[in-house]
């Protein structure tokens, strides 16, 4: 086959003109518009020019087969375009509050103001009783302030932002003193040194890093120094030869030299975790009570509510945070504030363990875990597949809780080939599912499978166990 300009082949490739008047590229013309459907036809002509070119074989290499293959690339090309990277999916992993997978889900009542204030117009920066402008940090603010009992509360849209927005307003061209075991590295290659240095704050290292005394913050103190800064461990424990100072201690530290306690708590926890058999979370309320001046933490891992950052602290520091001009960079939009809202009240109302979809996940017994994973491997038993029930963990994830797990029952599915399977999962089945493998073992844990998702996940895994091995 010859393959220069002049190759018969390469003559035979239908112009994009005149495959615009095909019935196929006018329905994908009504479907996507015209000037989408054009580069989709000069992009599959252009893939067709190059398969031979390099002397590939086509199915069909005739003029009409060229035409059509052409119309079937560019159909080809638009729906992968027009097809969602950001899409629902079933967390069969186990792991509660899953970053990649999109941290905690929202409670029906935050989907529902979402799409109430989505919907049309909001009163977010509009005083209705005065008719003129008001501020978005009141929507979250005062109940933040009374869960709390911190006198000033601010949103901002992730606790990364909120650390920074702290540390530039309170402690810019000064020195901020932190535990050489608190400089973590947290999912997506973020720092806590790199977020103190981009502050302006000059980082003041003390301690060793699996122990660090009161001492040594207390002899770092200098004239310049303007805070002690805490930073929850996050996504993992030291054990062994270790300590820290109390945060109580820090507190009276700064106090007397009149210094600055931040603490970046970080998981939102504003319930105890012990209840459930886990180990103690280190909580917003306890971070207050002790003396921390100011407490940053993150809205979407325990806490159970949307993406964000929230700050809470005494007024005095507090405002000039809110007064920043990074402070209108970082602010929290409509839809975070209504979700964050109600999400906020459920805990005041006492009804968060009920509602909030991170906290039914955690509060779930065993006993319940066992008859769904039994009757899930039941169905897919009937359906020909090697399933059965087996002991396993569930993780609390997301930068909360390291180490901690929960007792789950798992459905394991037999398979010579569990990282295909869990493959077709992923890329077949609608909506995909994230599954777990371990071994010779796809596995399952119900704990994350959120009520209405069972009959889905089944089907998807029926559906991709027929279709990719038949």
């Amino acid at each position: 086959m010859t393959t220069g300009t002049g190759d018969p082949l390469l003559r035979r490739l239908p112009a994009v003109e005149r495959l615009l008047q095909d019935e196929a590229a006018v329905a994908l013309v009504g479907r996507f518009g015209r000037p989408l459907v054009v580069e989709a036809l000069r992009h599959s002509v252009d893939s067709l020019r190059a398969a031979l070119v390099a002397g590939r074989a086509l199915p069909d290499s005739g003029e009409n087969g060229l035409h059509r293959l052409a119309l079937a690339g560019a159909a080809e090309w638009l729906e992968a375009l027009s097809k969602p990277t950001l899409r629902p999916l079933i967390n069969a992993t186990g792991v509660i509050i899953h970053t990649n997978l999109g941290r905690a889900p929202l409670s029906a009542a935050a989907r529902e103001a979402i799409g109430q204030v989505a919907a049309g117009y909001s009163a977010l920066e509009y005083d209705l009783p005065a008719g003129e402008r008001g501020s978005r940090s009141i929507h979250a603010a005062g109940l933040l302030t009374r869960l709390t009992g911190a006198e000033a509360a601010l949103v901002v849209n992730n606790n990364s932002s909120a650390v920074l927005l702290m540390l530039t307003a309170l402690c810019q061209g000064r020195e901020v003193i932190i535990s050489r075991g608190q400089l973590v590295e947290i999912g997506g290659g973020f720092r806590v040194p790199d977020v103190m240095a981009q502050s302006g704050a000059r980082l003041v290292e003390v301690g060793t890093t699996n122990r660090t005394h009161l001492r040594d913050y207390a002899t770092a103190i200098t004239a310049d120094t303007a805070a002690i800064f805490v930073a929850h461990h996050s996504n993992f424990k030291m054990i062994g030869f270790t300590s820290e100072p109390p945060l109580a201690h820090l507190a009276a530290l700064a106090r007397e030299n009149g210094l600055m306690l931040l603490y970046d708590q970080g998981s939102g926890a504003l319930l105890d975790t012990t209840p459930f058999g886990l180990d103690p979370e280190p909580g917003v309320l306890q971070g207050l009570e002790a003396g921390a001046d100011v407490v940053a933490f993150s809205g979407d891992k325990l806490l159970g509510g949307p993406q964000a950052g929230i700050l809470v602290g005494r007024q005095e520091l507090m405002a000039p945070i809110a007064r920043h001009p990074l402070a209108r960079a970082l602010r929290a939009d409509k839809l975070t504030l209504a979700a964050l809202s109600v999400t906020l009240l459920a805990y005041l109302e006492d009804r968060a363990i009920v509602e909030i979809p991170v906290w039914r996940m955690i509060a779930r017994n065993a006993e319940e875990l066992a008859d769904e994973a039994e009757s899930w491997a039941a169905t897919l038993r009937e359906a020909g597949l090697d399933a059965r029930t087996a002991p396993g963990e569930s993780t609390v994830g997301g930068g909360s809780l390291p180490g901690a797990t929960l007792p789950t029952t798992l459905v394991a599915i037999a398979h010579p080939a569990p990282h295909q399977l869990a493959a077709a999962l992923r890329t077949r089945a609608k909506p995909p599912v994230v599954a777990r493998v371990a071994g010779d073992l796809l596995l399952l844990d119900p704990r994350t499978v959120l009520p209405g998702e069972a009959g889905p996940l089944l089907d998807a895994v029926r559906y991709c166990f027929d279709t990719a091995f038949p």
